[in-house]
């Protein structure tokens, strides 16, 4: 990728790609906001549903697994869930943004996943 210039790379044409990746980042990045992740704990008592960017939507909590005496338990399954909805959210993101960066492996880019 020589310029003009000898071994100096068309900045232009790499100003244009990094352009167009930025684009691909934000349409996937609107796209997480609307995938929807459920993580559960507890087989299944308490179940967190997170965003694909990892905003937290709902907490849905069974009723028999709601005890007044053991509150720490409950709060144990709810901490559970919601860190494994995130963790699979960030997964995705991660899968999902890669495939946008996948020609910049290897290379130090602040705020690039890799």
């Amino acid at each position: 990728m020589a310029g003009p210039f000898g071994g100096m790379p068309n900045i232009a044409k790499i100003m244009k790609e990094a352009q167009q990746m930025g684009d691909k980042m934000k349409k996937v990045e609107e796209e997480l906001k609307t995938i929807q992740v459920e993580a559960a704990s507890g087989g299944g008592m308490v179940k967190a549903v997170v965003t694909g960017s990892g905003d937290l939507l709902s907490i849905k909590i069974a009723p028999e697994v709601v005890d007044p005496e053991d509150v720490e338990m409950l709060e144990d399954l709810v901490v559970t869930a919601i860190r494994e909805a995130l963790e699979s959210a960030q997964e995705l993101r991660e899968e999902k943004l890669g495939g946008v960066t996948a020609g910049l492996q290897g290379m130090k880019v602040p705020g690039l996943p890799f």
